[in-house]
């Protein structure tokens, strides 16, 4: 098994080999390229994503600054959005619906490092001959129609099912059902949506 092949399987791989620290800094100077264009640069931003974020639906559309490790690992579906300061560590596959909605400064975070330092530190690889740490991904999922408010973590291993709304400030740990109300650190479940959030059951609103 390559360390390419390890990193999408959860396994403990090398970041530092075959090739995964060019595409990281290829990435970084992608999304430094797109932080410096202007909203209305449509055909430069496009140029940009197409060799950063390929596998993307139509009407994506990313507001910038955006901080990606690959980008390549990334599948948006068709209308989704992010506010500013989408950062994305996507050592792990990221899939993100249709029609997600994502606020400002929300992380999603597929690394996961070792919790006793002797694992974690860098240390030199005779093998390769460089020096390196190790790792480990979880895979990260936002289905359809979700809202992933403000300032909002969501780590490794994370589904969080269709429909769903994320509260603002919210660390996302564990799976959230579809059509949940969740927030809080560490996010739990508040409620289920229902007819009653419907704007047409609040006419005082218009």
């Amino acid at each position: 098994m390559t360390e390419r092949e390890k990193m999408f399987a959860g396994k403990i791989y090398d970041p530092f080999t075959e090739g995964m620290p060019e595409e990281r800094t290829k990435a970084h100077r992608l999304c430094k390229l797109y932080n410096d264009t202007f909203d209305t640069e449509t055909d430069k931003r496009k140029e940009i994503l197409d060799e950063l974020l390929p596998d993307r639906g139509e009407n994506v559309y990313l507001q910038g600054p955006i901080y990606f490790d690959f980008g390549t690992n990334i599948s948006i579906g068709k209308g989704s959005f992010a506010n500013f300061n989408f950062t994305v560590l996507d050592e792990g596959k990221v899939n993100i619906g249709e029609s997600v909605f994502i606020g400002p400064n929300v992380s999603l975070m597929t690394a996961i490092h070792p919790l006793c330092y002797q694992d974690r530190n860098t240390f030199y690889n005779e093998k390769t001959g460089n020096y390196t740490n190790l790792e480990y991904t979880a895979p990260i999922t936002i289905e359809d129609n979700c809202w992933i408010a403000a300032n909002v973590t969501v780590c490794g291993g994370v589904t969080i099912g269709a429909g769903s709304v994320i509260g603002a400030g919210s660390v996302v740990t564990k799976d959230i059902p579809p059509n949940s109300l969740a927030y809080g650190n560490p996010c739990r479940v508040a409620r289920q949506i229902t007819d009653e959030d419907r704007l047409s059951a609040h006419p005082e609103l218009f």
